[in-house]
C-alpha cells in the first residue's frame, strides 16, 4: 500500500519538498508519495484532523503552522522543546509525534565543510522562527557570541534572551549597527525571507571579507544580493537550498528509518534552478 507523506502551509505551492522527497522515493524504488497539502492559518485543527482520516504517514510543517501545531502533538522530541517550534511530524497509528529538523539541517552544510563552530562569533539578521533553531544549533555546537540584528530592536532583544538562556553571550543591534561590524564575525546568517523577491541584501556588506562565512537560508533565488556581494568581497559562502536539503534528509530518515539518497534530492533542487 502506498504511503502518504505531506508538507502543510499557507501558501504552499511554492513548496520544492514534493520534487525533493519524490526523487528520493524514485531513487530507493519506494511505494510512498509526497504532497503539498495546502492549511490557510486558523485551520491547522480541522486540517490535522483530516490528514488523521487518510492515514497520512508523515507530514512537515511550515509557516505559519511551526508554533501552533506543537499543541497537537502527542510526543515531541528534545529539539522541538527546545526551539518551540516544531517542522517534522510522524503519525504512529493515530500518534502524532514531533521532531524539529530546522537545527540539524541548518548545520549540516557547516559540518560537510568542516568548518569549526567552537568559540566563534556570530552576526544573525532576523528574529523569527528560524532564528530560535539556529541559535540552538550554536548553542550546541560550542559558538560564543551571538550578536541580533533584526529590525524591530524589541523582537531582537526578545530572541537575544533566548541565546543567553541556551548559554551564548548576546546581544541585539539594528541592521545598520549590523552592517557596519558584520566583517568582525566569523558567522554572518540571513534569517530573515529578505531576497526571496531579488530584494537588496538586509545588512550593508561592506565590511564583510575573506575571513566571513556567509550562510543564506534564502533558497530561491539561489544568490540572493547578500551572497552575490559576500562572493565579491571573497568571503565563503554557504546557500539556503543546502539547509533545506539538510532538513529534508534528516525528515526523510525520521520516517523511513534509512539513509537519504542525499544526491538524488540534490539533484532535483540544483538542477531545478
Amino acid at each position: 500500500m502506498t504511503k502518504t507523506f505531506a508538507v502543510i502551509g499557507d501558501p504552499i505551492d511554492h513548496s520544492l519538498s514534493p520534487s525533493i522527497h519524490n526523487a528520493a522515493y524514485k531513487a530507493l524504488g519506494l511505494d510512498c508519495t509526497y504532497i503539498a497539502y495546502r492549511i490557510p492559518r486558523g485551520e491547522l485543527k480541522a486540517g490535522v484532523e483530516s490528514l488523521k482520516q487518510i492515514k497520512i504517514s508523515g507530514f512537515n510543517v511550515t509557516i505559519p503552522h511551526k508554533i501552533e501545531m506543537m499543541k497537537f502533538l502527542d510526543e515531541q522530541s528534545r529539539e522541538c522543546k527546545i526551539i518551540g517550534a516544531v517542522n517534522t511530524v510522524s503519525n504512529d497509528d493515530g500518534r502524532l509525534v514531533g521532531y524539529n529538523t530546522d537545527m540539524d539541517g541548518f548545520l549540516d552544510p557547516i559540518k560537510k565543510r568542516n568548518l569549526p563552530i567552537n568559540g566563534s562569533s556570530v552576526l544573525l539578521i532576523g528574529a523569527g522562527g528560524a532564528a530560535r533553531a539556529i541559535i540552538a544549533g550554536f548553542a550546541k555546537e560550542g559558538a560564543h557570541k551571538i550578536t541580533v540584528a533584526n529590525r524591530t530592536k524589541e523582537k531582537g532583544q526578545e530572541i537575544a534572551r533566548f541565546a543567553a538562556g541556551l548559554g551564548l553571550e548576546s546581544d541585539a543591534v539594528s541592521l545598520d549597527e549590523a552592517g557596519q561590524s558584520a566583517g568582525r564575525y566569523k558567522f554572518i546568517v540571513n534569517a530573515t525571507s529578505v531576497g526571496l523577491k531579488n530584494e537588496p541584501s538586509p545588512i550593508s556588506t561592506k565590511t564583510v571579507n575573506s575571513e566571513n562565512i556567509v550562510y543564506d537560508i534564502v533558497y530561491m533565488p539561489m544568490n540572493t544580493d547578500l551572497i552575490t556581494q559576500s562572493k565579491k568581497n571573497s568571503a565563503r559562502v554557504i546557500y539556503g537550498y543546502e539547509m533545506l536539503l539538510g532538513q529534508a534528509a534528516l525528515a526523510f530518515e525520521i520516517w523511513h528509518n534509512a539513509k537519504a539518497p542525499y544526491d538524488a534530492m540534490k539533484k532535483v533542487l540544483v538542477g531545478g534552478f
